[in-house]
C-alpha cells in the first residue's frame, strides 16, 4: 500500500498535499483499492467555502457511491478535469494525475485534525 510521507491524511481515506496557502486533494491508494474500478467523480463545488469533514463531491465505482469529505476547510477552485474523460487515473495515480480538486486553505491550523502517514497507516 502507497502511503506517501509527504502527505496529510483524513480517517475516511483522503490525502492532501499543501503548496503554499493552496492545496490538492484526492482520495488514497487505500481507498481506491477498495472502492474498485472508478467510473465517475463528481464535484459541482467550485467556488465554494467547503468546512472541514463537510462533503465535497461523490466518487463513483462499478458497485458503489462514496462521499468526498474536505480534510481542511477551504474554497474549492479547481476540479481535475481529466478525471471527466479518464475516472481511471484516480485508481491508476492516486497521488499524483489523480487528484480531484485543488483549494484555497481558510483555516491552517486544522491541519492538526489530519493524520500523518504512520498515523494513517495505523488506521486501515
Amino acid at each position: 500500500m502507497n502511503i506517501p510521507s509527504n502527505l496529510k491524511y483524513t480517517k475516511e481515506h483522503e490525502w492532501i498535499r499543501f503548496e503554499g496557502d493552496v492545496a490538492y486533494v484526492g482520495i488514497t491508494d487505500y481507498a481506491q483499492s477498495e472502492l474498485g474500478e472508478i467510473v465517475f467523480v463528481d464535484v459541482d463545488s467550485i467556488g465554494e467555502v467547503i468546512g472541514q469533514n463537510e462533503i465535497f463531491g461523490s466518487v463513483e465505482a462499478v458497485k458503489t457511491v462514496s462521499d468526498l469529505n474536505m480534510p481542511v476547510t477551504g474554497e474549492v477552485l479547481e476540479f481535475n478535469e481529466e478525471l471527466n474523460d479518464q475516472p481511471e487515473l484516480v485508481n491508476n495515480d492516486p497521488y499524483g494525475q489523480g487528484w480531484m480538486i485543488k483549494i484555497k486553505v481558510e483555516n491552517p491550523a486544522e491541519i492538526e485534525n489530519l493524520l500523518d502517514a504512520e498515523g494513517y497507516k495505523s488506521i486501515i
